[in-house]
């Protein structure tokens, strides 16, 4: 390590502390804009020259969108399409439904784990509340029950809404990430699913038997459980208060929503379409012979934009069946869809940048240099980076794109197990520790009537467990690779 080095790490030191603080402050600057300053002041301490500085950011944010903003679109529209055809109430009755008592968590985190798949956390939430309070209430009802029946059932929903969200493609962090760490897009699907199903496990069911006894007095509004369990018009609509306390994603699926019409069968088809074809990339990329015509027409439609786009049409033609939407009505659905990831994208964008100027000025190899001195776990690092960049900034996106830069330098651009582990490892880290600095932190808290301290037992604690296994299980599987 050189003098210049140590200064070059003292820059990214200092460049994180000012991006908390521009966050955080009063000024309470957007996400956005505090990447970009910090990125132009960053490669100008560095030493970065002028002309080069500009292209660094130009290719760092038009690159990471140009990998992620086409593909996060259309999972957006997706995402709107399954809620509007009834596609996630079919796949989440299918699941809960002529249920026993002791199941009934375990199917509830079954259900939310393939909505899970194509939704944001507040999304799938309120997609899954009406289903969740309407369970609970006749729980509650028959009695029997240990604690608080909104508890043992909404926590799996949480623990398993909030590893998809951090742990796989197509969600924008994971993606993101599988695009800075030149990541295999099927074997991050594929370890990441290895990871996230025992993590959901011990941080949904279970844990939610051992905590939903020591809630028993939380119980939502009693309007609030009318408002989304009755046969009105508005069964399926978020409450006010979730709403804004949640943005742009909860106040997308406060639209009126209506139930049936779609078979299981239809609606588990069109969540799974996108996940099904990507995987068949990489089992082609690895079974077959890459001069086949098989090998080229299934690599290009396990691509993440074209798989995605597969699974839009899927969901649209699913749509388009039940009939009971007009061409206008759809088309307003998917504008309304594309306006709740345009800060997202602004937020990836700058995190691109960032990035490429930390490569660019040097100060990537310089993190490098000091990490293999140390022989510190670059999964631990990745992990820890986004765990408090997240905490401290409120983002997961901030968390997970600005641990990308950080870390990338120190695994090159072969891909590999260890890149795909690490993924996983940098968004289970961009989710633990969610506080009230968390938009899904007050949506929890809102929707299930809950004080702070309640919901730092449920929220905080679920998604700080989902870190934590997440970390464990992308370790163990280190090993392998």
């Amino acid at each position: 390590m050189t003098s210049h080095a140590w200064f070059l790490l003292l820059v990214l030191t200092v460049a994180i502390a000012v991006l908390i603080y521009l966050i955080n402050s009063r000024l309470r600057v957007h996400p956005f804009v505090a990447l970009i300053l910090v990125s132009v002041a960053t490669g100008l301490v560095a030493g970065e020259p002028v002309g080069k500085l500009t292209d660094s950011l130009e290719e760092g944010a038009g690159g990471t969108l140009g990998d992620v903003g086409l593909t996060l679109a259309l999972g957006a529209m997706l995402g709107r399409l399954l809620s509007d055809s009834g596609a996630t109430d079919a796949i989440a009755h299918a699941v809960v439904d002529r249920s026993s008592t002791r199941r009934l968590p375990w199917l509830v985190a079954a259900a939310a784990f393939v909505i899970g798949i194509p939704m944001f956390f507040e999304v799938g939430l309120i997609v899954l509340l009406p289903l969740i309070f309407s369970v609970a209430r006749r729980l509650e009802a028959n009695g029997g029950t240990k604690g608080s029946p909104y508890v043992l059932l909404g926590v799996p929903a949480i623990a398993a809404l909030s590893t998809l969200h951090g742990m796989l493609p197509p969600h924008p962090g994971p993606l993101t990430a599988v695009t800075g760490l030149h990541a295999d897009l099927g074997l991050t699907l594929g370890v990441g699913l290895v990871c996230a199903i025992p993590t959901v496990v011990l941080a949904g069911p279970v844990y939610a038997r051992w905590i939903a006894p020591r809630l028993a007095d939380v119980r939502p509004d009693a309007a609030l459980v009318a408002q989304f369990t009755g046969s009105g018009p508005r069964s399926g609509a978020a409450p006010e208060s979730a709403a804004s306390a949640s943005g742009p994603e909860a106040q997308q699926a406060a639209a009126p929503r209506t139930r049936g019409g779609v078979p299981t069968g239809l609606a588990v088809a069109s969540v799974l379409v996108p996940v099904a074809l990507m995987l068949l990339r990489t089992l082609a990329e690895t079974v077959l012979d890459d001069s086949s015509a098989l090998w080229s027409a299934l690599t290009f439609i396990g691509e993440p934009l074209v798989a995605m786009l597969a699974g839009f049409l899927f969901a649209l033609g699913v749509t388009l069946l039940r009939g009971d939407r007009s061409g206008e009505q759809t088309r307003a659905s998917l504008t309304d869809s594309l306006k709740s990831i345009a800060a997202i994208l602004l937020i990836i964008g700058g995190g691109g940048a960032f990035k490429q100027v930390l490569q660019d000025s040097g100060i990537g190899d310089a993190i490098a240099s000091a990490a293999k001195g140390a022989h510190l776990n670059v999964i631990v690092l990745g992990w820890l980076i986004a765990l408090l960049l997240s905490l401290t900034t409120g983002s997961a996106t901030v968390g997970i794109v600005s641990a990308t830069g950080i870390v990338a330098p120190l695994i090159g651009t072969s891909g590999g197990l260890e890149a795909s582990l690490l993924v996983v490892a940098i968004g289970a880290g961009s989710i633990g520790l969610n506080y009230v600095n968390h938009a899904g932190f007050w949506l929890v808290k809102e929707s299930f009537g809950m004080d702070l301290a309640q919901a730092a037992r449920t929220q905080t604690v679920v998604q700080t467990l989902v870190s934590v296994f997440g970390l464990g299980m992308a370790l163990l599987l280190s090993v392998f690779a």
